[in-house]
């Protein structure tokens, strides 16, 4: 199957998303599309699956025009798509999913899910998905919700699947996992789009690679082309992909976390006895495979969840504060999901930027808010973190994920801190993005900061750490150099202590 997109244009009012974009896709290949957040690509990507109607050009399947006036009829062309916020309904199963929207009945009009069972096992076994048709999807994790997703347009018999930021949410293991399936899709003979900004996973399963800046396609690369090449093809400049930092320079050990337990409501151990400490000016990344204990951690840090033992800040007992007061003692805290934790959608940029200090002068008083003094702290932030927004008015859910990114640590950097956190910093981020928010994190941890960054992405705990507090199964099973190799911190996220594995035994 050939997929040609041919001058395709998509105005949002006076706003151009996508200008005369040229893209062909064909079977047994792996096209990405590669942009920062903001880009286009999830909008080209919705005029193609019919969600959208693009405002000029057009699309050929196998060289004949068509025109979608919906998903449906996009699907009964062959083409599916796998959504970065997935489109399932967790209290169903796994069938009911995936028979949703294509339910066959049998006599009586009963719902056939015997067949969909079939199918769902049939496409599992021929692409090792491991996916139970009965499952409930909500007890599913992350990673195999996408299988499910990937099943769905299977079944409808997708020739060209498109995969919109795919491992945005996924461990380093379920990332490589996934890769390994698109590689057998392609073998068999799917045209696959992939839409990423992360240049690691691009260069490990293209065929081609197509970038896109600020709606308009700005040139092609070979897979085998130098990630910096990559890079400044998508920001429009040279960017610096490693995080330049000096030693650090090491003051009193102000933070400090002794046998802090957290038990879930069944009373299972999700951070067990954790002890470690920060200095100012070091930065301290925990990394593990999500699900290690790692959130639970740090929410029970900021008062978000209960916990035994004991958290110190400049000597002071924090623990059993409230979220409020933990704040006030100089804690600035960047949550791992920044729509749910981290922002309030439908509130404007500069309403987000004072959320955790609205009662607070200059912003406003316990009575009423300084709306000026709120529109002038804005924009000074605004034009400190390079946000990029048409005004400070408009509802921050209008951003692009690194601008929203952005917004937060804006507003948890706008205090002189006695303690930084950052989970997830750069999850579903681009990478001009991550080279600013690195260097903010740096700036921090320069300016005498006890910083601990949380984070999935090796890469990132690599680039940032000073030393590194590996969580498996809700423990601490090692604090190493910033310097540790990969190899090492693998074994340690598996939960196997490198020092007592022979050398060459990797099991």
């Amino acid at each position: 199957m050939k997929l040609e997109l041919r001058g395709i244009t998509k105005r949002f009012g006076a706003f151009t998303a996508n200008d005369s974009i040229d893209l062909t896709v064909e079977s047994g290949q792996v096209h990405s599309l590669l942009g920062e957040n903001g880009a286009g690509k999830s909008t080209l990507m919705n005029v193609l699956f019919g969600l959208y109607e693009p405002t000029a050009g057009e699309i050929l399947v196998d060289g004949t025009p068509v025109r979608f006036s919906g998903p449906g009829e996009a699907m009964e062309a062959g083409i599916g798509m796998v959504h970065q916020h997935f489109m399932l309904i967790p209290v169903f199963t796994v069938a009911e999913n995936v028979a949703l929207g294509d339910e066959h009945t049998r006599a009586a009009g009963l719902l056939d899910l015997e067949a969909t069972r079939r199918k769902i096992r049939e496409i599992s076994d021929e692409y090792g998905f491991h996916v139970d048709p009965d499952a409930v999807v909500e007890d599913l994790p992350v990673g195999v919700q996408q299988r499910v997703e990937i099943i769905k347009a299977l079944v409808r018999d997708a020739r060209v699947l498109i995969l919109d930021e795919p491992t945005a949410v996924l461990t380093p293991q379920e990332t490589d996992e996934l890769l390994d399936i698109i590689r057998r899709l392609r073998d068999n003979g799917t045209a696959i789009v992939f839409i990423s900004h992360k240049l690691r996973e691009v260069k490990a399963i293209s065929t081609v690679i197509s970038v896109l800046r600020r709606g308009r396609m700005v040139g092609t690369a070979d897979p085998s082309a130098e990630p910096s090449e990559l890079a400044a093809l998508m920001v429009g400049r040279a960017v610096e992909l490693n995080t330049t930092k000096s030693a650090p320079e090491l003051g009193e050990e102000t933070f400090t976390v002794k046998d802090l337990t957290v038990l879930s409501p069944e009373g299972v151990r999700l951070v067990d006895r954790v002890s470690f400490s920060i200095r100012q000016g070091e930065v301290l990344a925990v990394a593990g495979v999500q699900g290690n204990g790692q959130t639970e951690l740090t929410e029970a840090i900021m008062g978000l969840l209960k916990a035994q033992g004991s958290i110190r800040l400049d000597g002071e007992e924090i623990l059993g504060r409230t979220t409020r007061q933990i704040i006030r003692a100089g804690v600035g805290y960047v949550p791992e999901d920044r729509s749910t934790d981290g922002l309030v959608g439908s509130f404007t940029v500069a309403e987000n930027l004072v959320l955790n200090r609205f009662d607070r002068a200059p912003a406003g008083g316990r009575f009423q808010l300084n709306l000026k003094a709120i529109r002038d702290l804005a924009e000074r932030r605004v034009q400190e973190f390079d946000v990029r927004t048409q005004g400070v008015d408009l509802p921050v859910g209008t951003l692009s994920g690194g601008n929203q990114q952005k917004v937060v640590m804006a507003r948890e950097l706008a205090d002189d801190l006695k303690l930084f956190i950052a989970s997830q910093p750069t999850r579903g981020v681009d990478v001009g993005s991550i080279e600013f928010l690195h260097d903010r994190i740096i700036r921090e941890r320069d300016s005498g900061t006890p910083v601990m960054i949380v984070s999935t992405e090796l890469d990132e705990v690599l680039d940032l750490a000073d030393r590194i507090a590996v969580m498996y199964h809700g423990r601490i099973i090692g604090i190493v150099p910033g310097d540790t190799s990969r190899d090492d911190l693998g074994l340690m996220m598996a939960g196997v202590d490198p020092a007592t594995t022979p050398k060459g035994d990797t099991a």
